[in-house]
């Protein structure tokens, strides 16, 4: 009889888990959103003065910062590859550094790294948690491009977490104020290389402003841009892209285009991002449509919708602290789907950020740490270098 109630209580206790896990799976963005929303209405802030990027103290990175972040090296571990690959062979290791070539600076723009409650948009410098954590997502996503020439991030009173979860004045608002910063910024990038090619790269927030960017300014740059990586936000093929005068990569050496992907693990539940999202118009001015997000691949450039685990050159595996990490290749298999990047394989590391819905939002890059490092490589290789 004891046996009996004790197998009963496991059973009881097992199917709470389980009803608990669909509960965060199917409602936990909701949740979520609750607790992201700023508690105070927005407030118009006082105007910036003019210039004030070309100041190299409005900047986390630019030539002349001694940047550490930069810096940041994974050690790379070397792991068999999956039967029936002949026995103790190895995933090769990563290629070797970009022959001589002139530096191609990138224009980076960080994710939304302040989560307080207290306002709806950061001050341009950041103190104590929200600080480190903007050090450790430069550290992370900026060094990817660190080879291929100069990264310039600004500092930008950044729109708080809430504000893309919602339609309403107050978020708007919020990211306009956000948004005339990274233009600020990009022009005085541009001022201080005026000349020769460039890469754009943004994840969440910054994501969403170089897609802003990209639709007010695609065409005046469009013959000078290698890639934009617009990484963690969602675009319309049809209600955002045509905005931007550029095509979709489709391939490893195609230049000018944009590689973009939102990654989850399988099943997925999107609705954190989309909903809202899905509400307005796109820079092109039409309605977005869930069933028309673009999605490209990290792991082959853009050119197939899917990659087996022995395709993936390494995935950021980060230390507990998240200051250091491991490259381990073969993890696993990605595969666009319905406009999401779907991963499948071993995620151990990552758990303890994973969003509701399995949105694998906040490694969107340190998931194809290497594929990425590899693919900015080829395409500045491909770029028209003339004689």
């Amino acid at each position: 009889m004891c046996a009996r109630r004790f197998l009963m209580l496991v059973a009881f206790l097992t199917l709470l888990a389980v009803l608990a896990s669909f509960a965060f799976f199917q409602w936990g963005d909701r949740v979520l959103r609750d607790q992201a929303m700023p508690t105070v209405e927005f407030v118009e802030p006082e105007p910036e003065p003019e210039g004030r990027f070309a100041d190299a103290s409005m900047w986390l990175l630019r030539p002349g910062i001694e940047a550490p972040e930069l810096e940041f090296e994974p050690e790379f571990e070397a792991t068999p590859l999956p039967e029936p690959v002949i026995e103790d062979a190895m995933v090769p290791p990563p290629p070797p550094p970009l022959v001589k070539m002139p530096p191609v600076p990138t224009f980076y723009v960080h994710p939304t790294t302040y989560l307080k409650r207290d306002r709806w948009n950061a001050p341009v410098e950041l103190e104590g948690q929200e600080a480190h954590r903007t050090k450790l997502f430069v550290r992370s996503q900026a060094s990817i491009f660190a080879e291929t020439g100069p990264v310039w991030a600004p500092r930008y009173r950044q729109a708080a977490f809430g504000a893309f979860l919602s339609r309403e004045d107050d978020a708007l608002s919020a990211l306009e104020v956000a948004y005339r910063d990274v233009v600020e910024a990009f022009d005085q990038f541009l001022l201080e290389n005026p000349e020769g090619p460039i890469v754009l790269a943004g994840h969440s927030q910054g994501a969403l402003h170089l897609l802003h960017l990209l639709s007010d300014r695609g065409n005046e740059i469009a013959d000078r841009l290698v890639v934009a990586y617009v990484v963690g936000w969602p675009i319309d093929s049809e209600a955002d892209l045509p905005a931007t005068g550029l095509p979709v990569c489709k391939g490893p050496e195609a230049t000018g285009c944009i590689m973009s992907w939102m990654s989850f693990g399988d099943p997925p539940n999107a609705s954190l991002v989309l909903r809202d999202w899905a509400k307005g118009d796109g820079y092109a001015e039409i309605n977005r449509n869930r069933d028309r997000l673009v999605c490209t691949n990290p792991v082959t450039g853009g050119a197939a919708n899917e990659a087996a685990a022995a395709d993936h050159r390494g995935a950021l595996i980060p230390t507990t602290d998240f200051t250091g990490g491991t490259l381990i290749p073969g993890q696993f298999a990605a595969r666009c789907e319905n406009g999401l990047l779907l991963i499948d394989g071993e995620t151990e590391g990552y758990g303890r950020f994973v969003l509701p819905g399995n949105n694998f939002h906040v490694f969107d890059f340190a998931l194809f740490w290497a594929p990425v490092r590899e693919d900015v490589r080829g395409r500045v290789l491909a770029w028209d270098w003339g004689e």
